[in-house]
């Protein structure tokens, strides 16, 4: 005949494992994994408080992770359409890291690198004019130059730079063609309400204290670290855990004749 007692006590471990599972996915950042595994706890006891608030802290955290990359996909749009391309490529990468649909970022990246080659021939003939015109006004001037002349060659550069930045402003230059985006201000995220670390590694070593994996217990023990506020709860179970081990070897030694 089943023991419903023993039944239950089975149950409660399974749960507690699953539990500590779900959060070492979680603070490894696989929050998906971590929704996976607690999704079980329900199965086994479907108002399971704590399993049901961990799935929600992280459904919470997934959604302000997918906010994060939509802000930095904006961010990376505005340093594209002003012609930042290391900055656009930094934060248009971030984006995609964190889950965003990569189609806008990948087409915006692919562009910078088309026109990388373009930019750094700009950037030389720019370079070798500027040299030219030092040359040149090194250079005497020209016996009998009428004044005259020297007023339209300046009427000239003035209109040609005005050209420019018409043609800026509409969007004919390739890297004007995204729309400037403005990105929200970042926004501080709140402390999830989730055990630390060492809260898991404690929880962990008692349940394994409990179901007899005294070695287990001990090894979880360890990643405990001295400074911790939790340090003086887990020497305090690792002097029991030792005492315990001591005696199942003096019970399992033979007797002295």
């Amino acid at each position: 005949m089943a023991d419903p007692l023993r039944d239950h006590e089975t149950s409660e471990s399974r749960i507690e494992e699953l539990l500590l599972a779900g959060l070492d996915h979680y603070f490894n950042g696989q929050h998906e994994l971590a929704i996976s595994v607690w999704t079980r706890v329900l199965f086994l006891d479907r108002s399971h408080a704590r399993a049901r608030a961990y799935i929600e802290r992280a459904r919470g955290a997934i959604a302000e992770r997918q906010r994060e990359g939509e802000e930095l996909l904006q961010t990376g749009a505005a340093a594209f359409s002003r012609g930042d391309a290391a900055d656009a490529r930094r934060l248009l990468t971030s984006a995609i890291e964190r889950g965003v649909p990569p189609d806008e970022a990948l087409s915006m990246l692919d562009r910078l690198e088309r026109l990388e080659p373009a930019a750094a021939s700009h950037a030389r003939a720019e370079v070798l004019e500027r040299r030219a015109l030092r040359h040149t006004r090194a250079l005497p001037a020209p016996r009998g130059a009428h004044p005259a002349t020297l007023l339209l060659v300046l009427a000239i550069g003035i209109a040609s730079g005005v050209l420019v930045m018409i043609a800026w402003s509409s969007g004919v230059f390739p890297w004007s063609a995204w729309p400037t985006a403005t990105a929200s201000a970042p926004r501080q995220l709140d402390p999830l309400p989730v055990p630390s670390p060492s809260e898991v590694s404690l929880a962990r070593a008692r349940a394994w204290s409990g179901s007899g994996r005294l070695r287990d217990a001990l090894a979880a023990l360890d990643a405990i670290r001295p400074g911790d506020p939790l340090r003086a709860q887990a020497d305090e179970l690792r002097a029991r855990l030792q005492q315990q081990l001591l005696d199942a070897a003096r019970a399992a030694a033979p007797p002295t004749r």
